[in-house]
């Protein structure tokens, strides 16, 4: 119980450091112009109180934040030191001046001395906290918040050394480092990252869907238990494709790319390492860039009427949405009432719709929509080859449809698709492989997903 109190306690240091490192130096501030400016010297005293009693706290919190094991014990135990003595140098400066010395400049040496211990001191915590390369990693053409450079030979190279710990050290060392240990867990070494932290091994070799540092990654950016947390740069899908191909192909050391079995997804991935291209995944907006004349306000209204629902989706641009999610039935013959809208309608809700085959063909009129919602309609893949004019399409919910694959197939000239939603659908899952490799550029969700479950989870269990 001890040591969590003392932990608790220990994470305020950040909060609490920073106050009396500003007081400090304007009190040093104070009196380096209490010579010109005469008015400012009488604020100085109190100052170096608050800004003493407040250094005191500052070393309480951070030896008890130092306890958690949570850094690197050399760079704490000088960061420690210094923070000890700016506290001890802080009172006696404010004894100097409180009690007036004798010797004139004896106070402006103090205050440029504790202007050099404040900063020498937070430079060690900002190594601490952030790494010990944090004032450099900027101007490095390594910078943590960009890709992988280009592999040159990447089959003659090898994978840990040359891909997995770049990649470890652009997006996980100032966590997971030789400074900082964040829950006990280093990744810079092999063998830390068998070890594992507090939490267990990081990963289990050969099995990367059962290893704690893959789901990590790839949990939604908003779970907590997502890493990195969401403020640090993120990896790019290539980079977790390769990690997770790692520990597929058992984590080793010394194996060059060459001689590990290569997977038809992975392949790809390695290519765009070569060639240095696809660091990050593009991200691409599903609202036209050109330009579009406003709609007919009266044709909206009569839209309206009719039960359906017609909003903007940009405020700079005239682009609509339409949903028939409130127009109940004969959406089949209402369909055609969205005609004068055609080129400003870029998103179709038809979701529980009462629509047919035929209803598609005139959907694949607009020829401006990017999202499409077909979820829980009587469609077939008749009327699914009918959406092949939508150039501009790429979003496809067709959960809950009877559509197979060899409707799916109709779509495959759609290079602007990045996303079909296919869950209880009547795709033959042994087709899957099929699928992928004609959209190779488009995510195929199956749907019913299964959430990981960590040990800090609060589970409920609910007898029958």
């Amino acid at each position: 119980m001890l040591l969590s109190v003392t932990d608790f306690i220990g994470r305020f240091h950040p909060v609490v450091v920073h106050l009396p490192i500003g007081i400090l130096l304007l009190a040093a501030l104070f009196q380096l112009l209490s010579r010109r400016f005469s008015t400012v010297a009488p604020a100085i005293p109190l100052t170096l109180l608050f800004g003493a009693l407040g250094a005191v706290l500052s070393c309480i919190t951070g030896y008890m934040l130092s306890l958690s094991g949570d850094y690197d014990t050399i760079l704490a135990g000088r960061h420690q030191w210094l923070g000890i003595a700016t506290a001890v140098l802080a009172f006696v400066f404010y004894g100097i001046v409180r009690y007036k010395a004798t010797i004139p400049k004896l106070a402006d040496s103090m205050a440029l001395a504790s202007i050099g211990l404040i900063t020498l001191t937070g430079h060690l915590g900002g190594s601490l906290t952030h790494g010990e390369d944090y004032l450099t990693v900027s101007l490095s053409s390594e910078n943590t918040k960009a890709g992988l450079p280009p592999i040159p030979n990447i089959q003659e190279a090898v994978l840990y050394t040359d891909v997995v710990q770049p990649i470890l050290k652009n997006r996980c060392y100032s966590c997971h480092g030789p400074s900082k240990q964040k829950g006990k867990l280093r990744l810079d070494e092999h063998q830390y990252i068998l070890t594992g932290g507090e939490d267990g091994s990081a990963i289990k070799a050969g099995a990367a869907d059962e290893s704690e540092l893959i789901k990590r990654l790839l949990l939604p950016l908003t779970n907590d238990e997502h890493m990195p947390p969401k403020e640090k740069p993120q990896l790019t899908e290539n980079e977790v494709a390769v990690l997770k191909w790692w520990v597929d192909t058992g984590a080793e050391v010394s194996k060059k790319v060459k001689d590990l079995k290569q997977t038809e997804s992975i392949k790809p991935v390695l290519a765009a390492l070569e060639s240095g291209e696809s660091k990050e995944t593009p991200k691409i907006s599903d609202i036209p860039e050109a330009e579009v004349a406003p709609a007919d306000e009266n044709a909206i209204q009569a839209i309206r009427k009719a039960g359906i629902i017609v909003l903007p989706v940009s405020q700079d641009k005239a682009y609509l949405s339409a949903s028939f999610v409130t127009a109940g039935a004969g959406a089949d013959t209402l369909i055609k009432l969205l005609e004068p809208i055609r080129k400003q309608l870029i998103w179709l809700r038809l979701d529980d719709a009462k629509i047919s085959d035929k209803t598609l063909g005139l959907v694949a009129g607009f020829p401006n929509l990017t999202r499409l919602y077909l979820t829980n309609t009587a469609i077939s893949d008749a009327g699914l080859a009918q959406l092949s004019p939508l150039k501009q399409l790429q979003v496809l919910n067709l959960v809950n449809t009877k559509v197979t694959e060899q409707g799916l197939l109709a779509l495959k000239g759609l290079q602007s698709l990045r996303s079909i939603y296919l869950f209880q659908t009547a795709v033959d899952k042994s087709k899957w492989a099929s699928l992928q490799t004609a959209f190779p550029k488009t995510v195929l969700d199956s749907g019913g997903y299964q959430v990981p479950t960590f040990e800090t989870d609060t589970v409920e269990v609910k007898l029958q």
